[in-house]
């Protein structure tokens, strides 16, 4: 099975949302649900319900995130050799030819991609166009209104 790549933060981020469904989200589960059967019947107990709804999503999550962090490659971007070419954990800012519009990305595993805080995944077709690409090159983005050219303005290393 492959290894999925993640950054530093990323494994920090994951382990510390296990940390919270296991000591804190899965004791209050527990006691929300010890609390909903005193109440009594339980087959028109809301309370009861939506405890169980909710421990049911915590442990879940709890299997989904041990699966992944069990599956994980870190990447710590401050420990590779880089110069100016685009990889992994690189943040990169790229200016659109047709539009002169600035954007700066971050290239991140899957689980930490989120768009409004610039961080896109690897498998992303802008990071894909870009990865392995150094600064002042061109890339092509195949996007659904048709191709879109960068330029790789800048790469850093943070």
């Amino acid at each position: 099975m492959q290894k999925t790549p993640m950054t530093v933060e990323g494994e920090i981020a994951l382990r510390a949302e296990l940390e919270r469904l296991i000591k804190v989200d899965r004791p209050s589960i527990i006691a929300a649900i010890a609390t909903a059967r005193e109440h009594g019947d339980l087959k028109e107990n809301a309370e009861y319900h939506a405890a169980r709804e909710q421990q049911s999503f915590a442990e879940g999550r709890i299997q989904d995130i041990e699966g992944k962090l069990s599956n994980i490659q870190v990447i710590d971007i401050h420990k590779v050799p880089h110069g100016d070419r685009v990889i992994f954990g690189a943040t990169v800012t790229i200016i659109n030819l047709d539009t002169d519009q600035t954007m700066t990305y971050k290239i991140v595993g899957d689980d930490e991609a989120d768009v409004k805080l610039q961080k896109i995944s690897y498998q992303s077709p802008i990071a894909r166009a870009l990865m392995g690409k150094e600064i002042g090159e061109i890339v092509v983005v195949k996007a659904p209104s048709g191709d879109v050219e960068y330029e790789i303005d800048n790469v850093e290393f943070i």
